[in-house]
């Protein structure tokens, strides 16, 4: 793995990473990622995404992408929430992906502190995000970024009993 965190690095300085809003022509780049990070393609639900979230128009809603040397190499996705179930509004990331080549350079982080800062702007001051208990990976990350235990419990129901 050590080669591998090298060979981030070696990117990161060769190619300045600059995050900014997707556009439309960034849509395939963001499919591979993710088919590479979840091992399933999902075109449909990411051109209803884009729909969603890549507008520039929608002032709450954040699609945003890493692009290092001509490529997509990261993106990451969220919205304000306001006030349901009686809470003050917040950022909400629910997505949030790196190609596993250009992880340890930083990507991510940029990611998040970006998408964060689009929050700020809008007066809010605390980010949130769900995620598998089982994903070491991304819990890890979000660890290191400083988010912790919410005072929330996630409840759910099998619809198919």
């Amino acid at each position: 793995m050590i080669w591998l965190k090298k060979e981030a690095v070696e990117m990161a300085l060769k190619d300045p990473v600059r995050v900014r809003s997707v556009q439309p022509g960034d849509l395939a780049e963001v499919i591979g990622i993710d088919a590479g990070i979840t091992g399933m393609r999902k075109p449909d639900y990411w051109s209803e995404i884009l729909q969603r979230y890549g507008s520039g128009r929608r002032r709450q809603r954040f699609f945003l992408v890493a692009e290092a040397g001509g490529r997509i190499e990261g993106f990451a996705i969220g919205e304000v929430r306001d006030w349901e179930y009686g809470m003050p509004p917040c950022g909400w990331v629910f997505a949030i992906g790196v190609r596993p080549d250009a992880r340890l350079a930083g990507i991510g982080t940029r990611l998040l502190d970006a998408i964060c800062a689009g929050f700020r702007r809008l007066g809010v001051t605390t980010v949130r995000t769900i995620l598998a208990r089982d994903n070491s990976l991304i819990l890890s990350f979000f660890r290191s970024q400083g988010l912790m235990a919410a005072p929330f419990i996630a409840l759910e129901k099998d619809l198919e009993r």
